[in-house]
């Protein structure tokens, strides 16, 4: 995270000025992509170690789920701002059109920027990879289905960062190409509803969580199955698999069990149940099962 924040403030300051110099559209564009993402990790900062707090009287599992809640602000506030910007720069380019200088250095910058971000990118996609290897999951579906909402977020601001330098490059090279201003304003515009995207998709998934959706489906079956499979339990009448912060789950079901069980049987059965789940996963964090009627 410091690593990404780092390159992302080193790259955005660097497109800041050369777009002083060269007056492209695309390029300042490309400096509010970059400062937003800049501010994106910081409150992504502030969402970790906030998370990290234990539990206490007020907060009985925890505050794992502020990470949801930093992550969204961070997404719905700082990314639509330099998405907004963005646009705005470019709408204004196309408006009020300057012709570009200092081709080289615009050229220079986006090269540079691309090896900081890429190097970002790259640690960001192996973590992701580990994490999808360690659960059996595919790439794409652990990006998807990641409870982890600082990891998803570097890493796809990472990518848009990249895709950003492409379409700069594009837009500033066309218009030396051409000598029509056009291009640079639409490359901004471009970057511009890229940051956008980027916002509402990790803004709907944080925003998923926090009111309370599921975990993946694949482990609610297997949890399902668990406590299924445990001598004197006839079936799992309600089961509700919730995160209560990044990697951690909460379990709630309830249960039909075998009518002939005593009550101290019964009691004993839920307890190892319970237990037994929370050895099985290291990301179950706590587990309540009930009988059936209760």
């Amino acid at each position: 995270m410091v690593f990404a924040l780092a390159t992302n403030l080193a790259a955005a300051t660097a497109k800041l000025v050369a777009a002083l110099f060269t007056g492209s559209s695309a390029m300042l564009a490309e400096a509010f992509h970059g400062f937003a993402d800049s501010g994106n990790e910081v409150l992504l900062l502030v969402a970790e170690r906030s998370s990290a707090r234990p539990a206490d009287e007020q907060h009985p599992l925890g505050h794992g789920r502020s990470a949801y809640f930093w992550a969204l602000v961070a997404s719905l506030g700082v990314f639509l701002v330099g998405a907004l910007l963005s646009i705005h720069q470019g709408i204004a380019g196309l408006l009020h059109p300057e012709a570009m200088s200092s081709f080289r250095l615009a050229y220079l910058i986006i090269g540079i920027s691309s090896v900081l971000d890429g190097a970002s990118f790259l640690q960001a996609r192996r973590q992701l990879g580990r994490e999808a290897r360690a659960l059996a999951r595919t790439f794409r579906e652990h990006f998807d289905l990641s409870s982890d909402p600082i990891g998803r977020a570097v890493f796809a601001e990472d990518a848009a960062a990249l895709a950003g330098n492409l379409v700069a490059f594009t837009g500033i090279a066309l218009h030396q190409v051409t000598g029509s201003t056009v291009p640079d304003g639409i490359a901004a515009i471009v970057i511009g509803v890229l940051l956008a995207a980027v916002a509402l998709q990790l803004a709907a998934r944080n925003g998923d969580i926090l009111i309370g959706g599921q975990a993946p489906p694949a482990l609610r079956r297997r949890i399902d199955a668990s406590i299924a499979a445990a001598p004197g339990v006839r079936a799992v009448t309600e089961l509700l698999v919730t995160f209560i912060g990044p990697r951690r789950l909460w379990v709630v079901a309830r249960v039909s069990l075998d009518p002939e069980l005593s009550g101290a049987r019964v009691e004993r059965l839920l307890r190892d149940t319970e237990h037994r789940l929370l050895e099985e996963s290291p990301f179950i964090a706590r587990v309540d099962i009930v009988p059936r009627g209760s």
